[in-house]
């Protein structure tokens, strides 16, 4: 019980003497304060720039579908040309005039492709459209995340600056 209580006088003689006096608790409170201010400021400028960086790879993205998009459209085209020089020579071999049947299957042919195309291109704007729909979410949920973080930040501050006055 002596040993107990021995120890504990000299705690409380440390903490009532010259080392963990008022002015001192009070500094170091305010210091704990500012530095958890800027630690969440820090992580605001951070969450900031992350969703910036997020928010331009889906813009990235999105230029990369198109430029897919196109040369898949651009392989349709080409695999139409085809087909119909294959249709032209078959209908030339077979002694048969462009008019007609032959030429209807041509026309179809052709309407056929231009509608395969538009399919493309309709899909690589929907794709597009999510890709920057997403970049500006990211953006706005880093803006949130960074004025939330510097709210805490100076809520931070505030609390150390009134627990300080305390004591």
């Amino acid at each position: 019980n002596e040993e107990v209580w021995s120890w504990w006088c000299r705690l409380y003689s440390l903490c009532v003497g010259e080392i963990m006096s008022p002015p001192l608790v009070a500094a170091a409170i305010a210091g704990s304060g500012f530095l958890s201010y800027k630690g969440n400021m820090a992580a605001a400028r951070a969450a900031k720039q992350t969703a910036e960086y997020n928010a331009q790879v889906e813009e990235n993205e999105a230029i990369l579908l198109q430029r897919a998009k196109i040369d898949e459209e651009n392989n349709l085209r080409k695999q139409s040309e085809r087909l119909v020089g294959t249709q032209r020579v078959a209908t030339a071999t077979s002694g048969i005039t462009m008019s007609g049947s032959p030429m209807l299957a041509l026309a179809d042919a052709y309407f056929n492709t231009e509608k395969d195309a538009l399919r493309i291109q309709y899909a690589s704007d929907i794709e597009q459209t999510r890709q920057i729909a997403a970049a500006t979410l990211l953006r706005t949920e880093g803006a949130a995340r960074s004025r939330a973080l510097k709210t805490k930040a100076y809520q931070s501050l505030l609390e150390s600056g009134s627990r300080a006055m305390m004591v």
